[in-house]
Order: structure tokens, then sequence, then C-alpha cells
């Protein structure tokens, strides 16, 4: 194995290595776009039983299984897709920064999950070309599921940098290694409704404008979808966006309202609901995570293979975008109505203007997912909230003597 790499910024990689069972020698070469030193970058990957780790993992265990690739893996999404795939015997690997956005022991007890179903997830960034070459050159994988991101609208303002780093240059990074790869690998990939930003004409489909971002994080993932359209048309990469609405269920993120809102209402402490111009509430199309990781494996299902090989395109390869969501937008006060009723306790309530960076209201057309993909969300707001309440009260020891306030 060769490793070549620069100190600048741009830094260049070429990793050259042997496919298990002594086949032709494939060669990684591709550009990371950050500096490998910075404390994005973990050093606690390689060695032979990291690699065997690496390998046992994304050993396929069904006739004609897939071998994937998941990022964000100890994320809230990321973390059901990798369970889902691995309980029908595809083979996953998952790869995780840890982030500190939001608890990272949440994260952990996610990765403690998963491990204890023999998914193995590598401690590390999208941004660190040099371990993406290395995932490739150990593992042929067919797919790739793309779920790590800098999510939230509010936090872009304190800190718009890390949008950068993790939604387009570790989404470039990852293109790259993919391009490169040999196989490539079909990808599926996380974009979000924010797209949608300020258009007004609902419910929001696919071929709808999305050039009015109201926050930098939808800004992010509209350039996502520009910069996939741009690697599938030039390498032939195989490319399925999926515009996720507002994902709530169990092992969920607390950054997200129906999660903070359950734990201050546990706590006896205020929520803060947003309402819009002429005292309209916010409402959302909120769509349980059994949903969408329904939606999210029926995309790498139905995905077709790359068509490049060499970084080299060969033939057009397929580009598709769907809308996953439930269709049936609630307003928050009516979720919040739905919690205390779950939770048994009466919420203190402020009520406020939203900033600028939220949309007044969110809703699904989900025509293309159902023709294409099968997509048919099954779990209503009611149930989906009782399912995560019942996850919360147990996670949190409320059913093990901690009092309500």
């Amino acid at each position: 194995m060769a490793l070549v790499m620069g100190s600048s910024l741009l830094e260049h990689v070429v990793l050259v290595g042997s496919v298990p069972g002594g086949a032709d020698r494939r060669v990684f070469e591709f550009q990371s776009f950050v500096d490998s030193g910075s404390k994005y970058f973990s050093t606690a990957w390689g060695g032979i039983h990291w690699e065997k780790q690496v390998r046992d993992s994304a050993q396929i265990h069904r006739q004609n299984g897939f071998s994937v690739l998941v990022t964000g893996a100890a994320g809230f999404v990321g973390s059901h897709v990798s369970l889902a795939l691995k309980k029908r015997g595809d083979g996953v690997v998952g790869l995780d920064n840890f982030n500190n956005y939001y608890d990272p022991s949440l994260k952990k007890a996610r990765k403690h999950l998963l491990n204890s179903h023999n998914v193995f997830i590598v401690e590390g960034d999208v941004n660190d070309a040099r371990l993406l070459a290395k995932l490739f050159e150990i593992v042929a994988f067919t797919h790739v599921m793309h779920l790590a991101a800098q999510a939230g609208v509010r936090y872009a303002m304190e800190n718009p940098h890390s949008y950068v780093h993790s939604n387009i240059a570790g989404l470039v990074t990852l293109l790259e290694a993919c391009k490169t790869a040999d196989p490539q690998p079909a990808i599926v990939w996380a974009s979000s409704s924010s797209v949608y930003g300020l258009n007004e004409k609902v419910p929001f489909s696919e071929s709808d404008r999305t050039d009015q971002p109201a926050s930098l994080y939808a800004a992010t993932k509209k350039a996502g979808e520009e910069i996939t359209h741009t690697y599938n048309h030039i390498y032939g990469l195989s490319i399925t966006g999926l515009r996720f609405f507002t994902v709530y269920g169990p092992w969920g993120r607390p950054d997200m309202a129906y999660f903070s809102f359950t734990r201050n209402i546990l706590q006896g402490k205020p929520i803060t609901i947003y309402r819009g111009k002429n005292r309209v509430d916010l409402a959302r199309d909120f769509t349980y995570i059994d949903d969408i990781v329904k939606g999210c494996v029926a995309s790498l299902d139905t995905a077709k293979k790359s068509t490049g090989s060499g970084g080299k395109k060969r033939a057009p390869a397929q580009y598709r975008i769907f809308n996953l969501g439930n269709t049936s937008p609630i307003t928050v006060p009516m979720m919040v109505g739905i919690l205390e009723k779950h939770l048994k306790v009466k919420a203190k309530k402020n009520v406020e203007m939203p900033g600028n960076g939220d949309v007044p209201f969110t809703h699904a057309n989900i025509s293309s997912a159902r023709r294409e993909l099968g997509y048919k969300p099954t779990t209503d707001l009611q149930t989906g909230l009782r399912k995560f309440v019942k996850w919360y009260l147990s996670y949190y020891g409320y059913n093990h003597g901690k009092s309500v306030k």
C-alpha cells in the first residue's frame, strides 16, 4: 500500500491496495478539501484488527444482498437504517464522527445498540479522504447511504462554517472517493424538505422551485443536490437524493422540537411555540422514523448501478430525487397537545414569532416515491409520538423511579 499526501489545505491522496482474493489492484486517488490535522479527524483507525472488524461487518448474509457504507451511522436516521439493513442480511459498515452538536452519549448509546447487532461503526469524519480511501480499499461497497450532515436551522446562524464543512466539503470528499472506487457504488443521500424554502405552493413536489432557501442549512442541502447532479453527469455515479420531512421517533435528535418539548414538559420548564404572521401556527409534515427507513431501504433496492470506472463515465447513470413525508401536516400546538396527552402533564407555553430561518409549513407530495419506491407511510402522529414517549420515559429512567416534575 502506498500513501502520498501533502500538508496544505487541499490534500492529495493516492492509495493503492489489492482486492481480497488476489484480484487486480485498485487505485484510489482523490482529494480532501480540509486540513487532515484538524480536530475533526480521529486517529483511532487502522491496523489488522480494525480491518478485520470492517470486513466482518461488511459481510453479506443474504442472497443478492448489499454491502453498504452508512455515513452518520450513529445519528438518528443512520442508526435506524443501519439496523434495518443488518437485520435483513446486508453487510453494513458505519462511519460517524460523534460530534457534540447534541449529547454524544446518545450517539454512543446508538453505537452500542448497533454493535450488539454486529454493526461496526468507524469513528471518523466524512472529510477524511485517507480514511475513505482505506474503507474502499478494504470493502467493495455496492452502495453508500450518506446520512452524515450538520443538521439544524437555527444553529446555522451560530456556526455557519460547520455546515459548509459537513454538508458541502464532506459531500464532495465522499463523492470523490466514490467516483474513483472500482466498482463505483450506487449512492443514496439525505437532502431535506428545507430546500423548498419560501415556496408557497403546497404540497411540495420534486419539480417545484427550490431557489429560495430560508436558511444556510437549506442552502447547503440545495447545493448538495447541484453537486450530486454534477458528479452523476460527469462521472456516472448512480445517485438518489431523499428530501426528508421532519423525522421523529425513538432514538431521535434532542434538538428537535418534539424531543426538547418532552424534556421540558417533564422537567416543569416552559416550552416556546412559534406563531407566524396573522397568528398562524407553524405546521410540519411530521414523518415517523420507521416510514423514513422504509423509503431509504426502497431507494437502495431500486438504485441502478453506477456506470463509471476508473473515475470516468461510461454511460448515462440514474439520478433521482424523492420526497419522503407523511402528507399530513400538523400544527405545532396540536403536536404539543398530543405530547401532553401521552405524558399526562400540561405544558407551560411561551409564544413567540419565528426566526427568519423558519418556514411556516411543510407538506410533502409523495406521488413519485409511492410510484417508484412503493413508499407508503403508515404511522400517524398520535401513534408515533406514543411510541416516542414510551422510549423516552424508558431511556431517561422515568420508568425506574425518576420523578416527573
